[in-house]
């Protein structure tokens, strides 16, 4: 492969001596770029989905009708996700995500321009909210599977990182934008300026030095391929069990939405600015769970389902905490330790992924990690309502904590290791330790 034209000013790669810092993934231009485009459009959607949300309640009058839009927006995922593997595996990222940056930036101008006329109304919402879902359905695995071709596999995890504290400070940031907006100017402007963010993403994709990147092996095209997909991960622990345990945390775990408005109303008595508050609280850690997680190197399996373990174990915590005060403070811990569950469990199934099925390896994980959010949220809605929001936010807090457990179990019989439970004085009341050959041997 040939340098290609400004080559001799890219800053050079890490070597296996460099020490990893907060931001090396920095050092590589096209990632620079990458990294800023969607600063812009990140904030754009955040935008996007208070003002969309907005306006159907406007619409409709309706709580339901609101759920109904998110609803056709993560559709796509549970039916068509894996789909979206395939194409990442098959054709040029690159190219898919231009496509994707396309289309989502349109979905943004066509709400803005029915916004604008006065002849928008609750259906085209939902249209375009499935037409979002659908672009993300291959916009997901393609640019998740890109970060590796940009940086390298050393870099990787300090890139997942940064790409999650881009995300969430653009969670910060987009709906406080979007509420000024819609009251300053209404909610069509907001759906403008998400339109024309994506100006900035596309801009970086054309600009960057092909020449720099190091594309994966794409898959050729055949029948069988999404089979082949599921196979692969089935025959592989490291992969298909930290999926399993993204599934239950994502499904039970996951719904702060639910939690925070039920102790904001029926547990402080407070009003909506309290509920945007702790959410900001929780943004807050996100944002520096994902920084403390691109300072790593590569982690252990067994640090992801200690993550998972302790994010359950926190909001066990945090359904029992007797003031406002100790809710409060415990929120940014919550998200710093979601924060590094999702990061290290994202880097570490990307990094055991072939790369010629990688693509294919992520729309599973994110098919399992956000279709379950269909599910799980009314069961915990549901659960909140009828038995109070301690009691929901308990529930989710044990799913996800034995479901660390329970992982942590089976990795541990795959990896030849059993519990001992020892009550003597001065040793580890619980440990793993090697099997006995006896064990192995009948096993």
């Amino acid at each position: 492969m040939s340098p290609g034209p400004g080559a001799d000013s890219a800053p050079a790669s890490l070597t296996t001596t460099d020490k990893i810092s907060t931001f090396s993934s920095f050092r590589v231009r096209n990632y620079r770029i990458h990294f800023f485009g969607s600063s812009v459009s990140n904030i754009g959607t955040w935008m996007q989905r208070i003002a969309q949300d907005w306006l159907v309640h406007e619409l409709t009058h309706s709580a339901a009708a609101v759920g109904i839009t998110l609803a056709l927006q993560f559709l796509p995922m549970l039916l068509f996700g894996l789909w979206g593997g395939v194409l990442a595996d098959r054709f040029d990222k690159r190219k898919l995500m231009l496509g994707t940056q396309v289309v989502l930036g349109l979905t943004g101008l066509a709400l803005a321009a029915l916004t604008f006329s006065g002849a928008v109304h609750a259906y085209h919402v939902y249209a375009l909210a499935f037409v979002v879902g659908l672009a993300t359905v291959v916009d997901n695995p393609a640019r998740q599977a890109f970060v590796s071709e940009m940086v390298g596999p050393r870099l990787l995890r300090n890139a997942v990182s940064l790409n999650s504290a881009n995300f969430q400070s653009a969670r910060l940031i987009g709906p406080a934008v979007a509420g000024i907006v819609i009251t300053g100017v209404g909610s069509g402007w907001a759906f403008l300026f998400n339109g024309l963010s994506f100006i900035a993403p596309i801009t970086g994709l054309l600009m960057m030095r092909t020449s720099e990147l190091t594309p994966a092996e794409r898959a050729p095209r055949g029948k069988g391929q999404l089979r082949e997909g599921l196979r692969y991960v089935g025959s592989r622990p490291e992969l298909l069990w930290p999926i399993v345990l993204l599934g239950f945390v994502g499904t039970f775990g996951y719904n702060f939405a639910i939690w925070l408005v039920a102790f904001t109303d029926q547990v402080f008595h407070a009003d909506a600015g309290t509920y945007g508050l702790l959410n900001s609280l929780m943004a807050i850690g996100s944002v520096a769970g994902a920084l403390l997680a691109a300072r790593r190197g590569s982690r252990r399996m067994r640090f992801t389902v200690a993550a998972a373990l302790l994010f359950g174990t926190l909001l066990m915590v945090a359904a029992a905490a007797p003031t406002f005060l100790v809710f409060a403070l415990l929120m940014p811990v919550v998200g710093v330790v979601a924060m590094t569950f999702q990061v290290t469990a994202n880097a570490g199934i990307q990094l055991h992924s072939d790369p010629a099925m990688r693509g294919r390896v992520i729309s599973l994980m994110m098919m399992v990690f956000v279709g379950g959010t269909p599910f799980g949220g009314p069961l915990m809605g549901w659960l909140t309502d009828a038995f109070g929001a301690r009691v929901g936010l308990l529930t989710g807090g044990a799913l996800c904590a034995g479901a660390a457990v329970g992982v942590a179990l089976v990795l541990a019989r795959i990896g030849g290791l059993r519990l001992r439970i020892s009550l003597k004085a001065g040793s580890r009341g619980v440990a793993l330790v090697p099997r006995d050959p006896e064990e192995l041997a009948t096993a």
